[in-house]
């Protein structure tokens, strides 16, 4: 069996207003950093095999952090970029709820069925984001992957492997916190979630 620690990237510099980020690619803060050097510490400890991370610059900072100190070379994957928010990104909610109002109010109700303007389909990011995980499991046979991604399609691909509908991504799982960890173990197409939104202190 394959034992994949999802992890979200550090802090961003749009994280304080709570901006949807998406395909954007912005810059991590100082706590960022130093929140990708605690997940590297982690990781130094780990029995890692790999590191796999998404092309968005924040996730690959924080991955080239872990994997340096694992002693590996980070292996980068597009399907596991964030979700693309269309006309949402670079915007907080209350903005959203300004300029579209219906069409945000119609994703807070069900934001599968219901896109942002312009976005991407959830279920097609899961899918990718799934498809990704498989094929790192099978590159990995019986190995602890690190895969630096992002919160949104995180929660999306944690729906699809457990069977529940997409759009409950927000309800059941409400956040992932910045460089904290959700562990799965996967064996022959069966999924177990060990652990979830793990701070690293709390991960063994």
């Amino acid at each position: 069996m394959t034992r994949l620690v999802l992890a979200r990237h550090g802090e961003t510099v749009w994280h304080a207003e709570n901006r949807y980020a998406g395909v954007t690619d912005v810059e991590l803060t100082p706590r960022g950093h130093e929140q990708a050097g605690r997940l590297a510490a982690w990781s130094a400890a780990a029995g890692l095999a790999a590191v796999w991370t998404s092309t968005l610059s924040r996730a690959r900072i924080t991955a080239e952090a872990s994997a340096r100190a694992a002693d590996v070379e980070p292996r980068v994957d597009a399907r596991l970029c964030e979700l693309d928010f269309g006309r949402g990104e670079g915007l907080t909610s209350a903005e959203m709820h300004e300029r579209f109002p219906e069409a945000r109010a119609a994703f807070e109700a069900d934001p599968a069925a219901h896109p942002l303007p312009g976005g991407e389909d959830p279920g097609r990011a899961a899918a990718r984001f799934t498809a990704a995980l498989r094929d790192i499991t099978a590159a990995h046979p019986g190995g602890r992957v690190l895969v630096v991604a992002h919160t949104t399609v995180i929660r999306l691909a944690l729906c699809g492997l457990i069977g529940v509908p997409l759009g409950s991504y927000r309800r059941l799982f409400p956040r992932l916190d910045n460089c904290a960890v959700t562990e799965l173990r996967l064996d022959d197409g069966q999924v177990a979630i060990l652990q979830f939104n793990s701070p690293i202190g709390a991960v063994r």
